[in-house]
C-alpha cells in the first residue's frame, strides 16, 4: 500500500518564509553540499519519503555515537555540544531554512566538521529515517508551547512521539528535554513517566549541564518562568 501524499496529522511547527542574510547564502553556497543532508520528500514540504533510511557511518564517514537535537533552531546548542565532543556524530532536526543556515554560519566560524542538518518533520524522521536502536541521545531543546488550549493538539511531545523515541533510542539512550512552560512541563513529564520503555526519576531534572544559555532560556527567565529539564533513558538488555 502506498503512503498518502498528504500528512494525515497536525505537524508542531508552522513554516516561517525568510531570505538568507548574504553571510547566510554564503555559508549555504560553501557547506550545505557536505552538511546539509538531502532527504527525498514524500508530497508534503519537510515530509520524509519512507523508503529512506538514513547511512549514518556513511554521511558522516565514520561510526561514532550519534547525538539527534530536534529543533535546533539557529545551531547554538548543537554547535557548542559539537565542538565540546568531537568524537560524538550530531544530527540537527530543523524546518527554519535561515536557521539551518545559520547553524552553518556558526559551524564554520568555530571549525566544527561533525555535525549534519535536516530540513524535515522530525516524527516523520523518527519513523522511518532514523535506523532502529541508532541514538544515543535525543534533545528537545523548547519545544513551540502552543499555549492556547485549541492548539495543544500540535504540540510535538506525546504519547505517540515517546514510542518513536524509544523506537530510534539504542538500549541505555537517553531523550532530554527543557521548557519554560508549566502546563508543557507537565505534559512532558506525564508522557515520559507514561512510556513504560522509558525510565526516569518520575519527576524534574537538573538543568543539563552540556546545554547552553540560549536565547530561548533567557527569553523564558527573562519573565520569571522556571525551566523545567527532563530525561529519562531506554532500558538495558
Amino acid at each position: 500500500m502506498e503512503s498518502p501524499a498528504y500528512r494525515t496529522s497536525p505537524v508542531s511547527f508552522t513554516r516561517r518564509g525568510g531570505r538568507l542574510t548574504e553571510r547566510q547564502q554564503n555559508a549555504w553556497d560553501k557547506a550545505a553540499d557536505t552538511y546539509v543532508i538531502d532527504v527525498p520528500g514524500n508530497g508534503p514540504s519537510t515530509s520524509v519519503d519512507p523508503s529512506f533510511v538514513l547511512d549514518v557511518p556513511a554521511v558522516w564517514g565514520r561510526s561514532a555515537p550519534l547525538i539527534v537535537e530536534i529543533g535546533s533552531g539557529r545551531g547554538e546548542a548543537l554547535v557548542h555540544a559539537a565542538k565540546e565532543h568531537p568524537d560524538f556524530n550530531f544530527l540537527g532536526l530543523e524546518v527554519y531554512v535561515p536557521g539551518v543556515a545559520q547553524t552553518l554560519v556558526t559551524a564554520l566560524h568555530e571549525r566544527v566538521t561533525n555535525i549534519r542538518l535536516a530540513v524535515v518533520n522530525a516524527p516523520e524522521a523518527l519513523q522511518t529515517m532514523l535506523p532502529a536502536g541508532s541514538v544515543r541521545e535525543l534533545r528537545i531543546w523548547f519545544p513551540d508551547p502552543w499555549h492556547k488550549s485549541r492548539h495543544h493538539k500540535r504540540r510535538l511531545i506525546t504519547p505517540e512521539f515517546a514510542k518513536l523515541v524509544v523506537q530510534v533510542l539504542e538500549p541505555g539512550g537517553t531523550v532530554r528535554l527543557a521548557t519554560d512552560w508549566e502546563d508543557y512541563a507537565e505534559q512532558m513529564l506525564e508522557v515520559v513517566n507514561g512510556e513504560p520503555a522509558l525510565v526516569s526519576s518520575g519527576t524534574y531534572a537538573p538543568r543539563f549541564p552540556g546545554r547552553p544559555l540560549t536565547r530561548f532560556e533567557v527569553k523564558g527567565m527573562d519573565v520569571d518562568r522556571e525551566i523545567r529539564d527532563i530525561s529519562a533513558t531506554t532500558a538495558t538488555p
